[in-house]
């Protein structure tokens, strides 16, 4: 175990501008470099599981699909890095180690849910509208 990663995170004091990408016809980076993180599949997917309360590693990794113990380790992490997960390592032996939604994660979770929702409500018909533009286009790359 790292370290520095013994104890509870804490969210910072002061939220961090993100940087801009510094290019005069891109003022919309910031919003583009949250996106990516609250966008991703496995993002939302962790989002989706916390939203139900605290949860450790091996139970996120039992719930969720198909993810790698390495993804699970990045996304948890990117998303205590950004201040929308709290890891909390208690002192026994084994170690054991929680993670739950921060505040500001917890106000993300029913815009998540509902992209969850719409994406359960909706899979039949995407579903059926990529095989229709598959085979209008036989050869075509887009997966």
């Amino acid at each position: 175990m790292s370290v520095t990663h013994t104890e509870v995170t804490a969210e910072p004091a002061e939220p961090a501008e993100l940087e801009p990408c510094g290019q005069r016809d891109h003022p919309d980076c910031g919003i583009r470099d949250v996106l990516d993180r609250v966008g991703d599949k496995w993002s939302v997917l962790v989002i989706v599981e916390l939203a139900n309360g605290p949860r450790r590693f091996r139970q996120l990794q039992r719930d969720i699909d198909g993810i790698s113990q390495r993804m699970l380790t990045l996304t948890v992490r990117r998303l205590e890095r950004d201040g929308l997960v709290l890891r909390t390592v208690y002192p026994t032996v084994p170690a054991q180690v929680d993670y739950r939604l921060t505040e500001t994660g917890a106000s993300l979770t029913h815009l998540v849910k509902a992209l969850a929702d719409w994406s359960l409500e909706h899979r039949a018909h995407i579903a059926r509208a990529r095989e229709t533009y598959d085979s209008e286009h036989p050869d075509n790359e887009i997966r």
